[in-house]
């Protein structure tokens, strides 16, 4: 049993992730032990009375919260937290390293033995099931797998044309043969095939049910025997909560999974079932879906999920975004040109299109460390359309006027503004504070004083 969360605006469903409600009253919580400096015993049980009550109100399973917070009460009222310089800080440390338990050890995917390995996605409909399996294929096809998609979902006609169409759009091979043959069957003759085009992945997109059923689980048993998959993986709706843990409990009992996905980890206030499913199945969360884009998948770290539940950001997964989306020839490219304060337009306009590829604007801030409370003071939608007008204007320029700002005059101004749906007072803003910037990386590479004071500032 949990406390309801407090009802959010439509703006502010939209902008949260799963874990900025329970982000916010920790952060609260390590702020006032912080103001304190020395702690008492008191001090601590009062702290975890807040942090167990956030835990619930969050949707965590009460048997986990309850475990949580013995755990970290056991450690931090000990005499070299209570006496330490800095206490607060050694709290936060134990509640970090019990959080980390709690969500288990990281599982990468089982692709041992002999290929073509079987991956078995199973599910109730609409926990973003058929989207997953397209997620993984592009995944393992930029490691170097050769993968096969395969529509076992027949009672669901969209799901069928659903990954055809991904299929499509990722070139990415999608076995069907329609909503007549039995599943088992479609499995089998798909394997068949992936054997004789040398396939090293298979990935079967199988059935959902709007509740589990005696008929559907007798169904994936019979897939499971016939494919013998190196991974059953249980892909679940976190935005569902406890209805999660016992959703990946039922599966497991009846059908026997290997690892969990977690989908629409962006898309609610809660995130109790993140922190729970580890610790009530046993079983490993192995993949977050963090996007409906097709590349919206991560690998599940508990130490960097910890650290993004806590506020503390996440600048692994920050990196790993920015090796995936940027090319490092161009990197080289504009750091030489940072260092040569030749910055222009045309980069600034490259440069966007990068960041765009990464994810919203606030989704990045938050993995910066001590930038959470900033990226919640961000509207994010305003953000991404101030954006989007930079960029309409940049573009409505010519390649000559990207690299030459000083051409704009008067009349190429109002021919940029016309283009890009702006004012000519925007355009003005716009070239004045690219120029400020400008100045800021000259005085940087001058080394003059107070060259980056400034740069930083700006």
């Amino acid at each position: 049993m949990s406390c309801a969360p407090a009802r959010l605006s439509l703006v502010d469903h939209l902008r949260n992730s799963v874990f900025d409600n329970l982000s916010d009253k920790l952060q609260e919580v390590f702020d006032g032990l912080g103001r304190r400096g020395r702690l008492t015993e008191a001090d601590v049980d009062a702290a975890l009375r807040q942090v167990r009550l956030a835990l619930l109100e969050a949707d965590v399973n009460y048997k986990v919260v309850k475990d949580f917070v013995a755990r970290v009460r056991e450690r931090a009222v000990g005499a070299d937290v209570l006496r330490s310089l800095t206490p607060a800080q050694q709290v936060i440390k134990i509640v970090h390293e019990e959080l980390m338990a709690t969500l288990g050890e990281s599982s990468p995917l089982n692709l041992s033995g002999q290929p073509p390995h079987v991956v078995m996605l199973v599910g109730l409909q609409g926990s973003g099931k058929t989207t997953m399996a397209a997620k993984l294929a592009n995944r393992l096809r930029s490691q170097g797998q050769r993968p096969l998609l395969v529509a076992a979902d027949t009672y669901r006609p969209a799901a069928v044309t659903q990954l055809e169409v991904l299929g499509r759009q990722i070139e990415i091979p999608v076995h069907s043969e329609g909503i007549a043959p039995p599943p088992p069957d479609i499995a089998n003759r798909a394997l068949r095939k992936a054997r004789e085009e040398a396939r090293t992945v298979v990935i079967i997109d199988t059935a959902g049910r709007l509740n589990i059923d005696a008929q559907m689980m007798d169904e994936l048993v019979r897939i499971k025997t016939l494919s013998k998959p190196s991974e059953v993986l249980l892909v679940v709706d976190s935005m569902t909560g406890q209805e999660a843990v016992r959703v990946a409990q039922d599966f497991h009992e009846q059908v026997g999974i290997t690892g969990l996905v977690l989908t629409k980890i962006d898309g609610d206030a809660r995130g109790g079932a993140a922190i729970s499913i580890r610790s009530v199945t046993g079983v490993p969360i192995k993949f977050l879906g963090t996007s409906e884009k097709v590349d919206g998948i991560e690998v599940f770290h508990p130490d960097r999920m910890a650290s993004r539940i806590l506020g503390m950001g996440d600048m692994l997964t920050m990196i790993e975004k920015a090796e995936a989306t940027m090319d490092v020839e161009d990197a080289k490219r504009m750091e030489k040109k940072l260092r040569n304060a030749s910055f222009d337009l045309e980069d600034f306009l490259k440069q966007m299109g990068q960041i765009k590829k990464m994810g919203p604007l606030t989704g990045l801030l938050e993995m910066v460390p001590g930038m959470s409370r900033v990226a919640k003071e961000i509207d994010g939608q305003e953000a991404e359309k101030q954006l989007r007008r930079i960029e309409a204007i940049i573009s409505s320029m010519t390649p000559q006027e990207r690299r030459n700002p000083g051409l704009l005059n008067g009349s190429r101004k109002r021919r940029v503004a016309n283009g890009s749906g702006s004012t000519v007072q925007e355009i003005n803003e716009l070239l004045g504070q690219f120029r400020q910037m400008q100045r800021m990386m000259k005085q940087l590479q001058s080394g003059r004083r107070g060259g980056l004071a400034g740069l930083l500032g700006l």
